[in-house]
Formats: structure tokens, C-alpha cells, sequence
């Protein structure tokens, strides 16, 4: 007789899972994009952060229904199969948000390397070789070590956004360091048209900086309770960085001019060094931090996902094979390491970020649409989280929409 197959350990509570959300979506991210986001929409950056929340929100309310329904990991993977009963757009979904994380990790430590091998004086191959071999080993070391690493870096992260709103808040009214003409913006006529278009413009970049709370639901089998406590994660998720991103570009257009923000290859540091007259040396060490925690997530995420694909039949069932001990994946996680360096160490990704965003705005439209069709399909309420029709419908739409206006540029 064999022993039953081990279980993921459900070990994770509502404020450990909103922390590990809201470091996956601030991620290394908004230490770019505030100067991105600040170039197109100026002095208007704030309102583009706020309506790129308003158009992720239903995205993130339809992935919060549907880990209450089906709390399990391959979250994506397996709300098409419950929606469609397609087998293969179940596994071309599930891989296509393998490969999502595989390629955000390598791109990241592409970044991350550059930072290892300055301070350590190594070969580049051999910092990513080193930076993927330790975030490997944490993730494969337990689920619990692995949040609280994650748990950890977000709150230094999270740290260094505060530092800018507390030393940005400390000089707003400095007369050296306003840089807010809002009063000057043309109110009417061709600027005016001007200016809301660079809105938009900053709006559909600030959104990516939204990306990232899907990944929560991917982890509901390590939860407690999930039915009740993945909702409120991705809700609480959304509304930390929502308003953190809001003060922060906030701050920082008041602290440094937009055109100078949008110059910066670090525009973050470059905010702290001109609010708190330090040098942003530390700063940029948060940042590094930062990568480092998007990887690790990412890792976790993709691994998961090839775990629970099993279960449908979609994967080969040596994915599905747990670690009595750690009771993590490790075939799963193993794969996913061995994929993340090579690509790391052998494919220049230059520009592989932006078609990452592509493939994940196509997941929130698939998803939303599944949500839509589950809800048509079973008219009975969920006892815990449930959305209106119309939240998938809108989410499938906006989603579709900013995915079509993107290529429509780059094919511009």
C-alpha cells in the first residue's frame, strides 16, 4: 500500500497573503514608472494612476469571485476549464501564465545581476547564477519561509515608498522644490485635448504597474479559509496600492519636474535624494530589493500553477508530486528555476516586458469572459464574494480595449 500523496500546507492568514499581494503588484515597477507615467501625463500623473485603478478594479473583483468559487491553484487554468470545458485552452492558458513569470524573472534579473556583479566583482553569467540558485532554494526551502522572505522584502520596499511620501510631505510647500504647475494646464481647445491625451496615454502605462494581484490566486491552497480570505486579499490588495501609488507620484511631482522625472533611469532615488538632501546610494539598494522580491514571487506563481494543471490533467503528473518534508512542489519549482536561468543567462529580453503585459491583458479578458459565463451557466450565489454580471463583462471590454489600443501603437 502507498503512502497518500502530501498535501501544500495551508498556512497562510489574511494579512501575510495582502502583503504578499501588494509586493507582487508594487513589485520593481513603480521605481520606474513614476518617471514614465510623469513624461506623458505631467502634473496630471496622479489622475492616471487613479483611472488605471478604476480599469484594473473589475478585473481584480471577477479574480476575486472566482477564487472563492474554485479556490485552487492553476487559479487561471482552471476557471477557463470550469467556464468552457476545453481541456486544451485550459493548458494554452496555465502555460501562457507560466511563461508570464518565467520571462518577468529572467527580465528582472537581467537587472539584478548588473547590481550583483558591481558590489561583488563577479562574472555576470555567475551573479545570475547565484541571485536564481538562492530564491530557488527559499522558494523549494517551505511556503511559510518563502512568505515571510516575501513578507520581509516588502516591508523594506514598501519602506522605501514611505520614505519618499515622509520627506516629500515634510518639503511640499518648499518654494525650491514645488514643481506642480497645475494652474498652467490649458483648460480648453487643442491643449486641453492635448493633455487629456497624454492622460490616457499615462493611464495605460500606469496600468501595468497595477499587474500583479492575479498572481494571489494561484497560492489558495496554502491558505486558511480561502473562501473568505482570497477576496479580501485582492480587494485589500488593490487599495494599499492604489493609494500608495497615488502618493508617491504625488510626491514626486512635486519634488522633481515631470520632464526631469521622465529623463531619470531611476526616478525614485532621484526623488529622495532631492526631498531628504542624501544621497540615494541606500535607495537604490531598496530598489535591488525589489527585483528581488518579483522574482521570488514569480517563482512560487509559475510553479503553482504547473502543480495545480496536474490535477485536471492538463500536466504530467511528475509536476504534481509534493515534498513530504516541505511539503512545496519541487519538480514544479525545480523546472521552473532550470527555465528562468536559462533564459536569464542565454536570451537577450530586451523588450520582452511589453509583450508579458500583452499576454497578461489577454488572461484578464479570457478570465473575465469565464467569470461571465460561469455566472450565466450557475444562478446560485457563492456564500462568501460575489460580483454583479456586469463587473466580467466590463473587465473582458476594458481589458480588450487597452490590449487592442497597445497594438494599434506598436503596429504605429
Amino acid at each position: 500500500m502507498t503512502d497518500p500523496q502530501p498535501a501544500l500546507r495551508r498556512s497562510i492568514g489574511l494579512v501575510p497573503l495582502i502583503i504578499y499581494g501588494v509586493g507582487v503588484t508594487v513589485g520593481a515597477g513603480i521605481y520606474v514608472l513614476v518617471g514614465v507615467t510623469a513624461g506623458l501625463s505631467g502634473p496630471l500623473a496622479p489622475l492616471s494612476f487613479l483611472l488605471a485603478a478604476l480599469i484594473a478594479a473589475p478585473s481584480a473583483f471577477a479574480f476575486a469571485e472566482l477564487s472563492a468559487r474554485l479556490p485552487r491553484s492553476a487559479g487561471e487554468a482552471l476557471y477557463v476549464l470550469e467556464a468552457f470545458g476545453s481541456l486544451r485552452l485550459s493548458q494554452i492558458v496555465g502555460l501562457t501564465v507560466v511563461f508570464v513569470g518565467v520571462v518577468s524573472s529572467a527580465t528582472v534579473t537581467n537587472g539584478a545581476a548588473g547590481y550583483i556583479s558591481e558590489i561583488m566583482n563577479l562574472p555576470d553569467w555567475l551573479a545570475k547564477l547565484l541571485f536564481i540558485a538562492t530564491l530557488g532554494a527559499i522558494a523549494m526551502w517551505g511556503v511559510v519561509q518563502s512568505v515571510v522572505v516575501t513578507v520581509i522584502l516588502t516591508i523594506i520596499e514598501l519602506g522605501g515608498l514611505l520614505l519618499i511620501i515622509g520627506f516629500g510631505m515634510w518639503n511640499i510647500g518648499n518654494p525650491d522644490l514645488l514643481h506642480w504647475p497645475a494652474w498652467s494646464l490649458p483648460l480648453n481647445g487643442s491643449g486641453a485635448s492635448a493633455v487629456m491625451a497624454g492622460v490616457l496615454t499615462g493611464t495605460l502605462v500606469a496600468f501595468f504597474a497595477f499587474i500583479g494581484f492575479e498572481d494571489l490566486v494561484n497560492m489558495a491552497e496554502e491558505v486558511r479559509d480561502p473562501e473568505r480570505v482570497m477576496p479580501r486579499a485582492i480587494t485589500w490588495t488593490l487599495i494599499v496600492t492604489t493609494l500608495l501609488y497615488i502618493a508617491v507620484v504625488t510626491i514626486a511631482i512635486n519634488v522633481v519636474p515631470p520632464a526631469e522625472l521622465a529623463t531619470s533611469d531611476a526616478p525614485l532615488a532621484l526623488v529622495f535624494e532631492r526631498a531628504s538632501g542624501h544621497t540615494a546610494a541606500g535607495f537604490a539598494g531598496i530598489a535591488v530589493l525589489a527585483t528581488v522580491n518579483t522574482v521570488l514571487v514569480q517563482i512560487i506563481m509559475a510553479s503553482r500553477v504547473l502543480y495545480g494543471m496536474v490535477g485536471s490533467g492538463a500536466m504530467p503528473a511528475i509536476f504534481g508530486r509534493i515534498n513530504a518534508r516541505t511539503q512545496t512542489p519541487v519538480i514544479a519549482t525545480g523546472v521552473v528555476i532550470a527555465i528562468v536561468l536559462l533564459l536569464a543567462i542565454v536570451f537577450p529580453l530586451a523588450g520582452l516586458a511589453r509583450t508579458t503585459t500583452f499576454i497578461a491583458l489577454s488572461i484578464f479578458t479570457i478570465v473575465n469572459l469565464a467569470l461571465w459565463r460561469i455566472k450565466q451557466r450557475d444562478k446560485s450565489t457563492p456564500s462568501h464574494f460575489t460580483v454583479p454580471i456586469w463587473v466580467p463583462v466590463s473587465g473582458a471590454f476594458l481589458s480588450a480595449a487597452i490590449l487592442l489600443f497597445e497594438i494599434v501603437q506598436l503596429a504605429g
